[in-house]
């Protein structure tokens, strides 16, 4: 995979005015950040002593265009994918071209699927070989923290109600669950972009709330996790609308659930909190959820009636209840690396105090 190479440049330091220090910047660095004489950049001293400079965000936005050429494929998503990484990367205005023109059913498509999947995207122009596409929403007003509670209580709220279909056989109810999860898709959508954006400007990343970029990693596993756990709860709403309007009274399965949903709001409260014991909690139960799962599935299939009343569709249910408690566990998991990290650079900058009293 071919990666960005990072460059060393070695600089003295001058000093002009007899009280003032000054470095030169390297001039490709200042040619690719499209910077010259005038403008302002952004010095930030890291907990290690370090400096980085970065463009001023008020100047410009060098990511603002960019321009998507549709392939010949029987795949429409596979073009989808192509504009949706240039949104993901920063691109407010975003040209999809079809040269042979678009056809209705492909218009279509590309339009439901931009509102439907993208916050904040909207139609601006169009014609017979082209759509433009343009973000309207300032991202960057929009803090991480709000964009994961968002997507936290999208995937609770289906959680809530797939159990309740579950039980009730609420094939209706289990629909709508269904068309929920594009909800989630948008906000796990956006805070990917705010996370890409946060890397690589740190004045950003303070403004929606990422105090060390160190844990962009650590978030963006997180909703990773997260949109993953929203997809097992698409499934399991699937599952039910097949099963039809049977009722469910395997009280162990509908507890399996129940267990499944508190370990998911438990874990996002120990990422809001960054707190250890509660995730250790998490780590400790989900190993109790995970036996109590299998031992219901062995005893579904010794039982013929029960198997055969559920059969796969129950296993199904079950195993992403299962995934769902590990998924938990993983998130709380990352929790306490992201605590670590705190202690670390805290332990370091106490340090850096005591050698300069």
């Amino acid at each position: 995979m071919k990666g960005r190479i990072y460059i060393s440049h070695k600089r003295k330091i001058q000093l002009t005015g007899g009280s003032t220090y000054i470095v030169s910047l390297p001039i490709d660095w200042v040619r690719e950040g499209d910077l010259g004489a005038g403008d302002t950049v952004v010095l930030t001293v890291k907990p290690d002593r370090s400096l980085l400079i970065t463009p001023d965000q008020g100047k410009q936005r060098k990511n603002g265009r960019s321009k998507v050429e549709m392939i010949a494929s029987e795949d429409r998503e596979e073009n989808f994918r192509t504009l949706v990484a240039n949104y993901l990367v920063g691109y407010d205005i975003i040209r999809v071209v079809c040269p042979g023109g678009f056809s209705a059913a492909e218009r279509k498509y590309l339009k439901e699927s931009a509102r439907k999947r993208l916050i904040g995207i909207e139609i601006v122009e169009e014609s017979r070989t082209e759509v433009v596409l343009q973000n309207l929403l300032n991202y960057q007003d929009i803090s991480l923290e709000k964009s994961l509670q968002s997507m936290f209580r999208i995937i609770s709220s289906m959680m809530e109600d797939s159990i309740v279909a579950l039980r009730e056989g609420d094939v209706e109810l289990a629909k709508d669950i269904v068309q929920r999860d594009n909800d989630v898709d948008k906000f796990y959508l956006l805070s990917v972009r705010q996370i890409k954006a946060a890397l690589d400007d740190s004045v950003l990343a303070q403004k929606i709330g990422i105090k060390n970029s160190k844990d962009c990693l650590g978030y963006r596993l997180i909703i990773k996790l997260m949109e993953r756990i929203g997809d097992h709860v698409h499934g399991i709403a699937n599952t039910v609308i097949q099963i039809g309007d049977h009722k469910n009274d395997n009280e162990e399965v509908i507890e399996m659930g129940m267990v499944s949903h508190r370990l998911f709001q438990d874990s996002f409260q120990a990422v809001l909190d960054i707190d250890v014991e509660i995730a250790n909690h998490i780590m400790r139960t989900s190993k109790i959820s995970s036996a109590l799962g299998n031992r219901i599935i062995q005893r579904s299939e010794l039982s013929d009636s029960a198997y055969c009343l559920y059969g796969e569709k129950q296993r199904k249910i079950i195993e992403s209840f299962q995934r769902i408690v590990e998924y938990s566990a993983d998130i709380a998991e990352m929790v306490i690396n992201m605590k670590a990290t705190d202690i670390k650079e805290s332990l370091s900058g106490e340090a850096q105090i005591l050698e300069q009293a």
